[in-house]
């Protein structure tokens, strides 16, 4: 029995030792949690799908205004019943018919932006065989025919789609890079809170070690009669405080880790410390600045852009709809028809259709005007939106400089507040070593020491989210003095 209790002991060990050894250790700044969350988080992967919608939309509409071939076949379409013919003399006679066809057609359509209209070549070929009339064999063929379609109701749905489509591509580059920022600022906040979490790890450790010490040193006092009972519970509780401040500190800590872990991908084998940022770079952003590449970059304000294009477009549309509309569309080819298919394409005959067809309301109570008159509230109602939120933006923009050339002054004074609590609360320490000061008081200079420290590590964090904020709303490095960009093609591929 001994001996399978060391060996199970022996096994643990090992295993344990061996899961120690696996645990990758990385320490990283905040740049670096940067460029690895806009690199292999998931949601680099959400904003790429996203860019390819649009994408994808964009080259649809390209394709719109490119040349295009298609082909059509039917084959068999077999018809065995008794039809309506007509005789020469006007009259109708009934008949027994027995039939397949087969047929092809090749197209070539080209679409016009510049009046909507669309110009097509198309050839057909076609087969009847008629079985009730001696099993009979028909081709007919139209080697070549070409035409064209215009509507004449004045809405050219190709033309508002040009004006549109290239906003919306632009907007859906700039989101991408939008995304990419809004992805900073989030890793941003769990870089900081990892950090306070380690530096929570760092004050409760040594906040539990100078409880002790104290409370040992105030237990001899005690015995000593030269400090009260109640100044001694008073150290016994802070030294119990101290030991559970410890151990939620570890816990936050893993907490924290966790979240900064799945935010970057990695898994639990993944030990990240992080390297706090101590310098900052000498930087002040102007107003005017921020507010003109925010309205170069932002794709905020190419929504309301493009939310005006579609209402205009809407007036457009219900406005053809609601009176005269119709529809040219006209032909001119060559055909043919014979018992073989060498013959088809012999001598053929002119083949030509124009054809009009117009509608217009007679009663429709008000319907099209109806929506016509919406249409252009609508229109009105966009156009006074996006005004306020033009107002709105340019605000968010003016505070969000504000705050951001506040911050380095607020740090300075946290990093001063930080160095003063620390030379107070050590001054206190030796003071109570020596009897001059009591337990209050030291405790007084502990919480102003640990409250003065996670102040600065929240000056740290105010000032690196608010610059990437004013990014985000900017799409601009102040740093680099340059605009933001993505490497799309890569994203295509």
């Amino acid at each position: 029995m001994r001996k399978y209790v060391i060996l199970f002991f022996l096994i643990y060990f090992l295993h344990h030792v061996q899961g120690i050894s696996q645990k990758k250790q990385l320490q990283l700044s905040l740049n670096e949690v940067i460029e690895i969350a806009q690199s292999q988080s998931l949601q680099v992967i959400i904003a790429s799908h996203r860019f390819q919608q649009g994408y994808w939309e964009y080259r649809t509409h390209v394709a719109k205004f490119l040349p295009g071939l298609n082909m059509e076949m039917q084959f068999p379409w077999f018809n065995r019943s008794i039809e309506t013919i007509r005789n020469p003399d006007g009259t109708n006679t009934y008949a027994y018919v027995s039939e397949n066809r087969t047929y092809a057609n090749l197209n070539l359509n080209q679409n016009i932006g510049l009046t909507g209209g669309s110009i097509f070549v198309r050839s057909d070929l076609s087969r009847t065989d008629e079985f009730e009339n001696d099993n009979s064999i028909t081709y007919v063929s139209t080697p070549v025919r070409i035409g064209y379609r215009q509507p004449l109701n004045g809405y050219n749905e190709l033309r508002w789609e040009k004006k549109i489509e290239p906003v919306k591509y632009e907007e859906a580059k700039k989101n991408y890079i939008e995304s990419m920022e809004e992805i900073t600022v989030r890793v941003v906040n769990y870089f900081f809170n990892l950090a306070l979490a380690q530096l929570n790890i760092d004050i409760s450790a040594l906040n539990f070690q100078n409880a002790d010490t104290l409370y040992k040193i105030a237990t001899g006092r005690y015995n000593l009669g030269t400090i009260a009972e109640d100044e001694l519970y008073q150290m016994e509780l802070s030294y119990l405080n101290a030991d559970a401040e410890s151990k939620q500190a570890r816990i936050d800590l893993e907490v924290n880790k966790f979240q900064l872990r799945s935010f970057l991908g990695y898994n639990e084998n993944v030990n990240i410390e992080l390297i706090i940022p101590n310098k900052i770079p000498n930087l002040e952003i102007g107003v005017d600045s921020a507010l003109y590449y925010a309205k170069v970059n932002n794709p905020n304000l190419l929504s309301l852009q493009r939310q005006l294009l579609e209402a205009s477009m809407e007036v457009a549309q219900t406005k053809a709809e609601k009176g005269f509309n119709a529809d040219l569309y006209a032909s001119f080819g060559l055909t043919q028809s014979s018992a073989n298919i060498p013959d088809v394409y012999k001598n053929p005959e002119d083949q030509q259709i124009v054809q009009i067809g117009a509608s217009f309301p007679i009663l429709d109570w008000g319907l099209g005007r109806g929506r016509y008159k919406m249409a252009r509230s609508n229109e009105e109602l966009v156009r006074t939106q996006v005004q306020q939120e033009e107002i709105d933006f340019e605000q968010e923009i003016l505070l969000s400089v504000m705050q951001f050339n506040l911050q380095d002054d607020l740090l300075r004074i946290a990093a001063k507040s930080d160095t003063v609590a620390q030379i107070r609360y050590e001054v206190a320490k030796q003071r109570f070593l020596i009897g001059k000061i009591d337990v209050l008081d030291l405790n007084v200079a502990l919480q102003e020491k640990d409250v003065a420290r996670r102040g600065y590590i929240a000056s740290l964090r105010n000032y690196w989210r608010f610059f990437y904020d004013v990014r985000r709303l900017t799409l601009y490095d102040f740093i680099d003095k340059k605009s933001l960009e993505a490497n799309f093609d890569e994203l295509i591929k």
